[in-house]
């Protein structure tokens, strides 16, 4: 079991930056797939970045590549999305995931845990 727990969202304007962070736990956790989604108002819940369990292969949605990065800790149980020059598109819940299995996806239905989600709001 895993339970995860999501921090650091909040309101900056156009162009700034946030970090967001997801703790981990769980004895399993260093062995899991790693994801953040993001769901907008009225929109579907997408894949926005993942990282392997070890941090060696990394993934990214077309959408946030160049401007987010994914990191994890391995001691310290901690996941992270830095988002870099944000747009007001990228208002929406950003959500920790995790899954056991080995082929990264980014399908959300495939994801075993979720966090309760941290807002983010871009302003114009």
């Amino acid at each position: 079991q895993v339970q995860l727990v999501e921090s650091g969202g909040g309101l900056v304007q156009a162009g700034g930056s946030l970090r967001l962070s997801c703790a981990a736990s769980g004895s399993t956790f260093s062995s899991y797939f790693m994801a953040w989604f993001r769901q907008a108002p009225g929109k579907e819940r997408v894949f926005a970045a993942g990282i392997t369990w070890n941090g060696g292969s990394k993934y990214y949605a077309d959408s946030v590549k160049g401007r987010i990065t994914i990191s994890r800790d391995k001691a310290e149980n901690m996941v992270y999305l830095q988002m870099n020059s944000l747009k007001p598109e990228d208002t929406a819940v950003y959500y920790c995931a995790a899954h056991g299995r080995v082929i990264p996806t980014t399908d959300p239905g495939t994801y075993d845990f979720w966090g309760q989600g941290t807002q983010v709001t871009v302003s114009s």
